[in-house]
């Protein structure tokens, strides 16, 4: 806290002395997380439901019954079950190898499968039709040009599956890994020492235990998929495949806010998607959740033998294909004149990528303001959690602990409810100040902040856990009072995870589409935006060199925020061993 809030502060405790400065705190916090988090999906159902319970659910099903509602949401459970299969296969399969083998260089692998964690999903979606489009590199490869297709194929639901399925395996082999680290080496013994071998202690006792972890990862999943905004986009508009999320786009883009209602309805139908899937992962967890003694050690993997290098070769192939080779087929559609040149030599420029920052007006207007977007989330963001997990942890207000649960929901509902939620808010003029906040960069900031702050509160609160209190407690014994002890005990202590947290809403909001496709205006574009618009406007040379400036930018800031690993809590950075 600053020092002229501690001063407002001691104003109101002289004015009224019965409120403690613990109180006063909370009492900011729990406006904050009102205002941010609950008011706007507040907002989202008294629309729906204004004129009562039973007019709302005739509206909704009115909504719902539509031919193209109807289509949107059975193409978004079929793409988001079939991509969580997917994840599943390749996160669960993954998470196996890296915990229970003898392969060599797993931090690398580890950092190449959750890669697409960092990659925004308009730029995955990007990354993969360059890669396997007609003019690919892949198709330069011997043996591989009678397979160069016509068309690109991911144009549709396969494509969307694909990427979507890819992007979100981490997910996946998180959950499953975490479960795998503290999986007991003897009950794996146990199982060789009566005969079973390694794939029969794998079925018989692995997997079974690791049930919980695959349903937490695949929900997940599943959660995410259905809310993704920038995949659907690029690869459903144009292949004619609606899904929920681009359904809501084109809605609220062609009919601008008089179409408010209708797409509040199917907003509301995407986040019982979502709230339906929390719920049945809990209830799966709940009814098959297995105790285990975890008093022995990590088992310490099974030898492939002579399956050593046939394994190595097929995981580092899969790594280079999913994670490299989309990323080269990017650069290399970057590094070309214009769209449909094949990268050669005689055709290598720099051109593109100098132009998007010097002579692309749109391109420069959003590069600053998403550096300032995701700048302010995250120096705001920071400044919010300290207090609140000191009060969560240190504290135990079980007021605190409820404002996190709050603060949880925009992250996990999907970013186009919490569009459609903010809008509804911000379009009218705001109570005393009569301004609306509709078509301004302001709006950008407000769904930033309520989106963001669950994820900044996560390595905080993790920090606060571990953080040895007997500073804290002896300035408290002295006298000292909470705003002294949190500026000069608790702040400097948490401050390797308010960095962290720093970095990872920035990573988060910079490049954000999902959010953002719905609430900029012409002025206040952000680079996931710009790369939309150039794409859909057919300029994906000028989309791939905006892509590869904001993928420099990923990894420069990833590197920085790895550089703090070692004074942070194990697992807030997912990609640290």
């Amino acid at each position: 806290m600053s020092i002229g809030q501690a001063g407002i502060g001691g104003a109101l405790r002289r004015r009224y002395p019965g409120i403690g400065a613990e109180t006063l705190i909370l009492a900011a916090l729990g406006l904050y997380v009102v205002v941010l988090c609950v008011w706007p999906l507040a907002r989202l159902l008294a629309t729906i439901f204004a004129d009562g319970a039973t007019e709302g659910i005739s509206f909704l099903m009115e909504t719902w019954s539509g031919r193209a509602a109807q289509r949107a949401t059975w193409n978004t459970l079929e793409a988001s079950f079939l991509a969580t299969v997917l994840s599943v296969l390749l996160g669960g399969a993954m998470a196996l190898i890296v915990a229970l083998t003898d392969l060599r260089y797993k931090a690398l692998l580890v950092f190449l499968l959750l890669l697409p964690l960092l990659i925004p999903p308009q730029i995955s979606a990007l990354a993969w039709l360059a890669m396997i489009g007609p003019q690919s590199p892949l198709w330069l490869i011997p043996g591989l040009e009678a397979l160069r297709p016509a068309r690109n194929p991911l144009l549709g639901r396969d494509g969307i599956v694909l990427v979507m399925g890819l992007e979100h395996a981490p997910m996946v082999f998180l959950a499953v890994r975490a479960a795998l680290r503290s999986l007991p080496a003897d009950l794996i013994d146990a199982a060789r020492a009566a005969g079973s071998r390694p794939l029969g202690a794998l079925a018989r006792v692995i997997l079974p235990l690791m049930l919980p972890a695959i349903t937490a990862g695949a929900a997940l999943a599943f959660v995410s998929a259905i809310g993704n905004f920038g995949v659907p986009a690029l690869l459903g508009i144009p292949g004619r495949y609606p899904m929920l999320s681009t359904l809501i786009y084109q809605r609220l883009s062609g009919f601008g806010p008089g179409a408010l209602p209708e797409v509040a309805a199917l907003a509301l139908i995407l986040a019982g998607m979502a709230v339906i899937g929390i719920v049945i992962q809990t209830a799966i967890l709940r009814s098959r959740s297995a105790a285990t003694d975890r008093v022995g050690g990590m088992h310490a993997g099974f030898s492939l033998g002579r399956w050593f290098w046939p394994m190595t070769l097929f995981v580092w192939a899969l790594m280079l294909l999913i994670a490299v080779m989309p990323l080269v087929s990017l650069a290399a559609s970057a590094l070309v004149p214009s769209v449909g040149m094949r990268l050669t030599w005689e055709t290598l420029t720099f051109d593109n990528l100098i132009y998007v920052v010097t002579g692309l007006g749109s391109a420069q207007r959003a590069f600053v303001n998403s550096l300032f977007l995701a700048g302010a989330a995250a120096a705001i963001t920071v400044s919010v959690c300290a207090p609140l997990a000191w009060l969560m942890v240190a504290r135990r207000s079980r007021v605190a602990q409820w404002l996190n649960i709050a603060a949880d929901a925009p992250y996990v509902l999907p970013g186009i409810v919490l569009s459609i939620a903010v809008i509804l808010v911000l379009l009218p003029p705001l109570p005393i100040i009569g301004i609306s906040l509709y078509n301004t960069i302001w709006i950008l900031l407000f769904a930033y902040l309520a989106r963001f702050l669950a994820l900044a509160l996560r390595p905080v609160v993790a920090a606060m856990a571990q953080l040895d209190r007997a500073g804290e407690e002896a300035a408290q014994m002295a006298g000292a009072r909470p705003f002294f002890r949190l500026r000069t005990i608790v702040l400097p202590l948490l401050a390797p995870a308010l960095g962290a947290g720093a970095i990872l809403v920035f990573l988060g909001a910079f490049s954000e589409l999902t959010v953002s496709a719905l609430l900029w205006s012409r002025g206040s574009e952000t680079v996931g935006v710009v790369i939309f618009s150039l794409y859909d406007e057919g300029n994906s040379t000028a989309a791939a060199a905006v892509s590869v400036w904001v993928l420099l930018i990923i990894l420069a800031l990833a590197f920085l925020v790895s550089l703090l690993g070692r004074r942070l809590p194990e697992g807030v950075l997912p990609w640290r061993m």
